[in-house]
C-alpha cells in the first residue's frame, strides 16, 4: 500500500493520541515490531495487550498496522522499538 493512501497518525500527537486508541478505547498504546501494544490492556488477565488495528475515534473505523503510517513528531516511524527513519 502506498503512503498516499495510508492514515497518518503523530505518535507524539496529543490530538492524534486521544483520536485514534486501541479497540478497547485506551490512549496508553504503543507501536511494537508489526503491531502495537496497550499498557491498560495487558494489566488485564482476560485481554491480550498486543494488537493490530487502531481505532479511529472519529470515524469509528479499525485501522490494520498496514494502513497506518506513524510518525514521531516530524519523523516517519517505523516499526521497531525506538527506530525513526526519515525517509521524506
Amino acid at each position: 500500500m502506498s503512503t498516499e493512501n495510508k492514515q497518518v497518525v503523530d505518535i507524539e500527537n496529543r490530538r492524534d493520541r486521544w483520536r485514534f486508541t486501541c479497540p478497547n478505547g485506551h490512549r496508553s498504546w504503543e507501536p511494537t515490531n508489526h503491531h502495537f501494544w496497550c499498557q491498560r490492556c495487558a494489566r488485564h488477565r482476560e485481554v491480550d495487550g498486543v494488537f493490530y488495528d487502531l481505532r479511529d475515534r472519529k470515524t469509528g473505523e479499525l485501522l490494520d498496522r498496514d494502513k497506518v503510517r506513524l510518525k514521531a513528531g516530524v519523523e516517519n516511524y517505523h516499526g521497531g522499538i525506538g527506530q525513526v527513519v526519515d525517509d521524506e
